[in-house]
């Protein structure tokens, strides 16, 4: 089971939304929408997508990396291994 099952539903809602954004993003840029609204929507749906990334990584440390730690051995500095390389991912982009 993974950490977002409890909220899976949450997060399909809230990537449909953002799936919406998008087409709205493409439907100013068929429009030729002036160039500071079209921007101004793609630093929306970039904070919506970061706070979707934001949400998986809390779940992922709370269940996934607690889980492992709780285990120990091997898994466990895996685990925490894969948590910094997400961290390190989402703090470059």
């Amino acid at each position: 089971m993974h950490g977002y099952s409890g909220d899976k539903q949450a997060y399909l809602t809230r990537l449909r939304r953002i799936e919406g954004q998008i087409r709205g993003l493409q439907r100013m840029v068929d429009d030729d929408s002036y160039c500071i609204d079209v921007l101004t929507q793609v630093s929306a749906a970039t904070r919506a997508l970061q706070a979707v990334a934001l949400g998986l990584l809390e779940d992922h440390i709370s269940h996934c990396v607690a889980d492992a730690i709780n285990t120990g051995g091997p898994e466990a500095e895996a685990k925490v291994k894969e948590a910094s390389a997400a961290i390190a991912r989402l703090v470059r982009s």
